[in-house]
């Protein structure tokens, strides 16, 4: 991923969300079709406890509405819900971050892709099992779970989420997945809640051909003159 490249898109999402889960072919799509031409990051934006659901019953009445609106073949599973632990299932997130340090690409999918395929497709309690969801992302990524593990337990992984967690605050959105797009002539445009590829892809375009336009300028013609 280029790090110069004209436009940046910055995805936020929690690992645990089925919203962020239906949004993953997307994501794909736009780093596949954009490879070369744009910066692709993931960042964490760690719900708040209670944001998630109190129930099983709740949370499946809320995977049936989502798959429906996604038209989805398969549905989720309700299973990781653990009403009896603490109410934020912070493990996946710290975990899919601590893998960033481990990992030669620290925006590689796989490791919060796996977390999310075992809590959401085989409803593993993985929300507050550190050594299970470590154990799941090691072997996905292929890297040391003792390493991983310690790594997500660190008072640096939590405050790298609380960080990445306050940026997202900070654009003043609260759905998630939320797709940031920022460009070197200082254009930003906000998706939050969307998860289709097409109204992104439309907004790179634009954004790509108006820095491209910029450029072609600079080259002609310069800086600006001085005030």
């Amino acid at each position: 991923m280029p790090a110069d490249a004209p436009v940046t898109v910055t995805y936020y999402l929690e690992v645990l969300s089925s919203w962020c889960h239906w949004a993953e072919p997307a994501w794909a799509d736009l780093k596949e079709r954009y490879a070369g031409r744009a910066c692709f990051r993931w960042r964490i934006a760690a719900m708040n406890p209670g944001d998630f659901p109190g129930s099983r019953e709740q949370c499946e009445w809320f995977y049936r509405r989502s798959g429906t609106v996604v038209n989805s073949p398969r549905a989720l599973s309700a299973g990781w819900i653990d009403p009896a632990g603490p109410g934020d299932y912070a493990v996946p997130n710290l975990v899919a971050e601590a893998a960033r340090g481990l990992l030669a690409d620290p925006e590689d999918d796989r490791v919060r892709i796996a977390l999310a395929s075992a809590a959401l497709h085989a409803g593993r309690k993985i929300g507050h099992d550190l050594d299970l969801a470590a154990a799941i992302a090691a072997k996905a990524a292929k890297i040391d779970v003792k390493k991983l593990r310690k790594t997500a337990a660190s008072p640096a992984v939590r405050e790298r989420v609380a960080a990445s967690t306050a940026e997202f605050v900070a654009h003043r959105i609260n759905r998630r997945p939320a797709f940031v797009l920022t460009s070197v002539i200082g254009d930003k445009a906000v998706f939050s809640g969307l998860v289709r590829a097409e109204p992104l892809a439309a907004t790179l375009d634009a954004m790509l051909a108006d820095a491209a336009r910029y450029a072609s300028f600079a080259a002609h013609f310069g800086s600006p003159p001085k005030g």
